[in-house]
């Protein structure tokens, strides 16, 4: 694998551990570069991982299928958050309700791709790549959106998650995201064995390029935290694991140290059984977490410069199971939300008098919002990055 700044600072061993060496972060301002070389659009994924059930997230309430095949886990009228005569959000939704009915929530209907795939895995890479290929094409979507994109920056920050597990949609074989689950655990071991740490040349082009590497990855380190050591907001945060994870990302993003894609995962929507309390306290979280990060940006130039999209790899069966959940299906909603963000609903609903073996049929292809962000929002080519042209919406 090709040796580059990104892939050495995300290699782990015996070069990133548990403290930070000497700093020098005025060096890698001047090499990542200032003023102009900040500016510039965001890209935020929330990757909900599991399986969020769509139906328990935008219900359609008034359908008799809806009524008819959940029981114990059904949503009444009086407990949603009405958007019309046919669907509604999930009671706990509220600060999203607010955006949406502030025309800053896109809600992305029936959300899938062809044949779609239940398995958390295989599901997850189709998603990740922007393939049915999966992990065949090589990569993830991301390093190849940041490299049409932003072909003249190499700022480590470019793509971070913020997380335990970094998903395939930022993987790629030249270089790595940064990542971390808190940007204390982000730090350099300190100085580096023998002649890398020297300030000299060794004569051996190998080593210097190392040398050069670690310098840089002592300098991310050391903006990472910083950045998110001083940020200062009035916003009160949920002290949840999203909660603190959506903190860091305002704060990475509103320091403008590079960052052009942030992903975190939201985790435990895989609900086979007593689902309603479960997953009510999963759109709570969400809801909170999302609240208080859009909350935070508005006002700001970082809120008018961010996006936020949030997925599952699948949606739920329509019908409940007998352990009072739902199993593995295909199709559900994808939220897209944000001050530049044109709300509304986009796609078409799936029809539950029409399901494709119990599942609801995916109506929009998710590359669609994809290519969304890609056209509409970073300026980049679709067909280089998603591998095909899909048509835009218009959330953007």
């Amino acid at each position: 694998m090709k040796l580059d700044r990104r892939t050495f600072l995300s290699a782990g061993g015996s070069l990133l551990a548990a403290s930070l060496g000497a700093p020098r972060a005025s060096a890698a301002l001047r090499l990542f570069g200032g003023g102009d070389e900040r500016e510039g659009r965001t890209l935020v994924l929330i990757q909900l991982a599991g399986g969020n059930d769509g139906l328990s997230t935008v219900v359609p309430y008034a359908h008799p299928v809806y009524q008819s095949t959940r029981t114990s886990i059904r949503h009444k009228q009086d407990e949603l958050l009405v958007i019309d005569d046919e669907r509604a959000l999930n009671g706990k939704l509220v600060g999203l309700k607010s955006l949406y009915d502030a025309g800053k929530l896109a809600i992305v209907e029936g959300a899938g791709y062809p044949n779609g795939i239940r398995s958390h895995f295989k599901s997850f890479d189709v998603w990740h790549t922007a393939s049915t290929e999966g992990r065949a094409v090589g990569e993830g979507w991301v390093p190849r959106l940041v490299r049409d994109a932003f072909p003249r920056e190499d700022a480590p920050e470019r793509t971070v998650h913020i997380g335990k597990r970094v998903p395939y949609s930022l993987h790629s074989p030249d270089s790595a995201p940064i990542a971390f689950e808190v940007p204390e655990s982000y730090r350099w071991f300190g100085e580096a064995p023998g002649e890398v740490a020297s300030g000299e040349s060794t004569g051996n082009p190998a080593l210097d390029k190392l040398r050069g590497v670690q310098a840089d990855a002592s300098a991310s380190s050391q903006r990472i935290r910083s950045a998110a050591r001083k940020y200062k907001t009035s916003v009160q945060y949920p002290n949840s694991e999203f909660g603190r994870a959506l903190r860091v990302a305002a704060a990475l993003i509103d320091a403008r140290i590079g960052g052009r894609v942030i992903s975190i995962e939201v985790g435990g929507f895989d609900t086979h059984k007593t689902q309603r309390g479960t997953h009510d306290n999963l759109m709570k979280t969400l809801d909170d977490g999302l609240a208080s990060f859009t909350a935070d940006l508005r006002g700001r130039t970082a809120g008018d410069e961010t996006l936020v999209v949030v997925f599952s790899e699948f949606g739920r069966r329509v019908a409940e199971n007998g352990s009072r959940g739902t199993d593995h299906g295909r199709a559900g909603p994808m939220f897209v939300l944000g001050t530049p963000v044109a709300g509304g609903l986009y796609g078409e609903a799936p029809n539950l008098d029409r399901l494709e073996s119990g599942d609801l049929a995916f109506t929009t292809d998710f590359r669609r919002v994809y290519a969304t962000v890609c056209e509409r929002w970073f300026g980049a080519n679709t067909k280089a990055v998603l591998g095909a042209d899909y048509e835009a919406l218009k959330f953007v």
